[in-house]
């Protein structure tokens, strides 16, 4: 099994160093990833996430709100979407069989539209709640315009599955092998997800948005920028859960190191050193392959 990091359009969000913790001023707008994996499985190709897409590049004031636009600015690239990085990968569209999703914000559903025949995997509980449209937030980060393919959509319960690593109701999904699984992190929003990939060696597990800066994750002084602090404050949809679910991440950090990789959808370091390049250079066969 092959996996390759993709950055699919980077944020630049308001208060820099306050946010991502490395940029030199807090006057300067910050730099954020959007983590997403390209997975080569027996069952085809993959998406863990697709970060924002083609049609957000080409209409981000039709697609997306004014609110986020201005917050995070992102880095409008087209050869940095999802479809753009395959195509330098070699690949087709068409080519991305199931697309697996952490969540339904915004920036990590974006590109849906960009792969119409793929089946696109998640939790029930978040399709359901961003339906709703029940919030003013609610309708900045869940974007409609960007659901062109949902008679793709396969959703699935999160009370049910096996255990794994110490998390329960971790299940399978259909048309994939084991060696993708969907593990329910709830907080961030009410369906959140991480997605689990065996690589043969050791699992990869992208946290989605259950947390934002690699600190976090610290054994001893775990601890966020102010600016992302704020940022989950504001998005969080059940903060208790959040913080229950960052605490087990932390544990399975602790106690599994050998055997599973934790990382976030945003922090910029852990892109960049997964992925062995800069998170503003696409994919491309010389790549870095997990």
């Amino acid at each position: 099994m092959r996996i390759h990091h993709l950055n699919c359009i980077s944020t630049c969000p308001l208060g820099g160093k306050l946010m991502d913790g490395r940029t030199p001023s807090i006057v300067q707008r910050g730099h954020l990833a959007c983590h997403c994996l390209l997975v080569e499985s027996r069952s085809g190709l993959v998406l863990i996430d697709t970060g924002l897409g083609m049609r957000d590049v080409a209409d981000p004031r039709g697609r997306l709100s004014g609110f986020f636009l201005a917050m995070l600015r992102p880095e409008w690239r087209e050869e940095m979407t999802a479809v753009g990085q395959l195509r330098h990968l070699g690949f087709r569209p068409e080519d991305v069989r199931h697309i697996v999703l952490t969540h339904l914000d915004f920036d990590h559903a974006g590109g849906l539209d960009d792969f119409p025949h793929a089946v696109v995997h998640m939790l029930a509980a978040e399709s359901d709640y961003a339906l709703l449209q029940k919030t003013w937030l609610d309708r900045q980060r869940f974007r409609p315009q960007q659901w062109s393919t949902r008679d793709k959509w396969k959703m699935y319960s999160m009370h049910k599955g096996d255990a794994w690593f110490g998390f329960d109701s971790v299940r399978s999904l259909e048309g994939l092998d084991d060696d993708i699984a969907m593990i329910p992190l709830i907080g961030h929003t009410y369906g959140h997800a991480g997605v689990a990939v065996n690589r043969g060696d050791k699992w990869l597990l992208q946290a989605g948005d259950a947390y934002f800066y690699r600190h976090e994750l610290d054994a001893t002084s775990p601890h966020c920028t102010p600016g992302l602090r704020f940022y989950q404050w504001m998005m969080d949809k059940d903060r208790p859960q959040r913080r229950h679910n960052q605490e087990r991440l932390r544990e399975l950090k602790q106690a599994h190191a050998a055997s599973v990789e934790v990382f976030c959808g945003h922090d910029i370091v852990e892109f960049e050193w997964l992925a062995g390049r800069s998170a503003r250079i696409p994919a491309e066969h010389l790549s870095r392959v997990a």
